[in-house]
């Protein structure tokens, strides 16, 4: 078991109050806190050697880029890459995703096919349509159930050799269902499809390797990590991300440029035009080390522990719904009060000094399966509490007798 307390320590902002309450943040399937040891690594970046990359001999930036290589380093061990060219430094999942979606255009024809699950985040449906648009191609959809579990059979009855691209969360983050990812890459690649996996909401709470996974994509976001915003890795098969074309066009990304022709850079620069979020892919490599730290499976079983808690002390709740009910859960509940609105039970908890999300979490499909316009999203962390938990049931149940 975890040593919480001591944990928490680690996080200032965990240790401040909100509405003359204690803070109760539970929110981290939108963004993770930060810890201090994340925290100084940006500060000492931004004190001691705050310098451009890869194109200085001068010391502050040659210790820059150590500093940045070095966190790709750990972003590759972390996640199993084979090497370091695997690993493509972006923004965040979103990037990720739009940087393989714009690659396939030249790659996809009129009638070939594509398939994304039912309960994606928008970031893995809007990309993905862009691309049929360019190209005629077509989206398909893997059906869910209202247990919140992806139904596979029309799935793997519908792929044909017009099927070219597949994609799906690991973990939904509107419902928490970890999804059979494994089983869908095999089938994928069966009808010689490739396949990109959304791992943001899944990163946190487990480690996915990717060479046992066999995935040709995955990406993931720093800030769902203890890490910083507007960081993140874009994992590729060296053999696609040598296929697929630059994402964009700068400095960094080239090898050699006349008027008259452009050659590129090899990987994994080739993907990287301009000046990088320097600071933020180096605290990226600090928060890995700090979760290392800890350890993935010791921070998974804790999370398992708190989420089947929280469940139960929710479900004793008169009137509350919980959407999602699968086996394989992380740790989120998406719920609702009967006959109130999700907004107003968020707002009151809000004064309550306790943070959760409320609406349709960037997955309205989700919510449009349920026939509901949101939901309650209570999303745990490592570094929260049995008597968060307690204090979340008792701010919902005074909201329902408050509003009911």
């Amino acid at each position: 078991m975890l040593d919480v307390t001591e944990i928490r320590k680690d996080f200032p902002i965990l240790h401040r109050q909100v509405n003359g309450q204690p803070l109760v943040y539970l929110d981290n399937a939108a963004t993770s806190q930060t810890p201090r040891q994340v925290i100084d690594t940006i500060v000492d970046y931004y004190s001691r050697y705050n310098a451009n990359i890869h194109r200085g001999v001068h010391t502050l930036s040659q210790e820059a880029t150590d500093a940045y290589e070095q966190a790709r380093i750990k972003i590759q061990k972390h996640f199993g890459a084979a090497n370091t060219r695997e690993i493509i430094m972006t923004s965040g999942t979103t990037e990720g995703i739009n940087l393989v979606a714009q690659g396939f255009t030249g790659f996809l024809e009129t009638g070939d096919e594509i398939w994304v699950s039912a309960m994606e985040h928008h970031s893995n449906i809007v990309p993905w349509q862009m691309l049929c648009e360019r190209t005629g191609a077509r989206l398909r959809v893997i059906p869910m159930n209202e247990e919140g579990v992806l139904v596979l059979e029309p799935f793997k009855e519908g792929l044909s050799d017009r099927t070219k691209l597949v994609f799906c969360n690991h973990v939904s983050n509107a419902l928490g269902t970890v999804n059979p990812i494994e089983e869908i890459i095999q089938t994928a690649h069966s009808a010689g499809a490739a396949v990109l996996i959304d791992g943001a909401q899944a990163a946190p709470h487990m480690r996915a390797d990717m060479q046992k996974l066999d995935v040709d994509f995955y990406t993931v976001s720093a800030h769902k990590l203890c890490g910083p915003t507007g960081a993140g890795a874009l994992y590729g098969k060296e053999e696609w991300l040598k296929k697929l074309p630059p994402y964009q066009g700068g400095g960094e990304m080239i090898s050699e440029v006349t008027f008259e022709k452009t050659t590129y850079a090899a990987l994994p620069h080739k993907f990287e035009a301009g000046t990088p979020n320097i600071c933020g892919g180096i605290a990226f490599g600090a928060a890995l080390d700090y979760l290392n730290g800890i350890g993935m499976d010791q921070i998974a079983a804790y999370e398992a522990e708190l989420l089947s808690y929280a469940t139960e002390s929710l479900l004793a709740i008169e009137g509350l719904k919980i959407y999602g009910q699968a086996a394989r859960k992380t740790s989120v509940i998406s719920f609702n009060l009967e006959g109130v609105h999700p907004y107003d039970v968020g707002t009151l908890l809000d004064k309550m000094g306790i943070a959760v999300r409320t609406g349709h979490h960037c997955a309205q499909p989700v919510m449009d399966f349920y026939k509901i316009p949101g939901t309650i999203r209570a999303s745990f962390s490592f570094y929260n509490t049995r008597e968060e938990v307690d204090r979340l049931a008792q701010g919902v149940e005074k909201a329902r007798q408050m509003l009911s």
